[in-house]
């Protein structure tokens, strides 16, 4: 089977991320995807037991298949993580890995309009059991909402007139395939934005899939479910790759250093970033910013 994703900060996480050696030891990858950081670990660490969650159920698949050969020391949960943690009753964690960046088959090979490059019908659903779509946020929101849905979770200074192109669009039909709206989209921008070092969907593209999947909603309750199932000196680790994300880490780890009787220690006072030759090797990963923290 092949896999088209490229799991980041392989080098940095392993340094930080180390399980006791003199026992079983727990960890929780909470975006195992096709899992790559999970098969890191699972060779690394033979006394690990890795319990891999993803929502996606096809690309849960291409994990299972990947992980065969490491037998029940690997545990697939198809599950959103913030859902996991809310109800987690298992043994305390020594290692919990988040990785918040949107795997490269959903883009690749998902066809579920992800990517503003192909003509794929809009969806955008990791759950695809989920009642909204891309689909019904791009057809059904009012003008006001969706522009506040671009600028809020794309951070796009076009929103409004990239919502009214949208607006005046479907008043002659449905718009239904991802590389319509990104055609869209970009007749709506000024000239001089449509060249700029990324494509002017970009964004629109990211809020319209956060808007789907809850994807902002759902980290603070994950990471502090995911805190609480910690053990003493247990770590967890968070891979963001956009600003969205990486704000509400920095200052959910803030608050909980500031409480009366904090329960981690923040073991990278600045995120670390890939190193130039990872960033070389696949430029995707040069957003990468990774933040650690230990529970105490």
């Amino acid at each position: 089977m092949e896999y088209v994703h490229y799991s980041v900060m392989k080098s940095e996480i392993l340094d930080y991320l180390v399980p006791p050696l003199d026992r079983k030891a727990y960890m929780v990858d909470c975006t195992c995807g096709e899992g790559g950081h999970t098969h890191l670990f699972l060779s690394t660490y033979p006394q690990l037991q890795v319990t891999g969650l993803d929502r996606d159920t096809l690309i849960q698949e291409k994990a299972i298949e990947r992980m065969q050969a490491f037998g029940d020391r690997f545990t697939p949960e198809n599950i959103w993580f913030d859902e996991f943690f809310a109800r987690y009753e298992g043994p305390e964690l020594d290692l919990v890995l988040f990785d918040l960046g949107i795997s490269s088959y959903h883009y690749e090979e998902s066809e579920r309009g992800f990517s503003f490059k192909r003509g794929e019908l809009l969806d955008m659903r990791l759950d695809e059991s989920a009642p909204i779509s891309a689909l019904d946020v791009v057809n059904g929101y009012q003008e006001e909402r969706l522009a506040n849905v671009i600028y809020q979770f794309g951070e796009e200074r076009y929103s409004r007139r990239i919502a009214r192109a949208i607006v005046e669009k479907r008043k002659t039909g449905k718009i239904t395939q991802s590389d319509e709206l990104a055609s869209i989209i970009y007749k709506a921008v000024p000239s001089g934005y449509r060249y700029g070092h990324i494509h002017p969907a970009t964004r629109t593209f990211q809020a319209i899939r956060i808007e789907v999947n809850r994807e902002l909603d759902r980290i603070e309750p994950a990471i502090r479910g995911a805190i609480k199932a910690l053990a003493s000196g247990g770590r967890l680790a968070v891979i963001s790759f956009h600003s969205l994300e990486d704000r509400r880490v920095k200052w959910l780890f803030k608050g909980l250093v500031e409480e009366d009787s904090p329960t981690i220690r923040i073991l990278t006072k600045k995120p670390l970033i890939p190193s130039e030759a990872e960033s070389a090797e696949n430029p995707p990963s040069r957003s990468a910013k990774l933040r650690i923290v230990e529970k105490i």
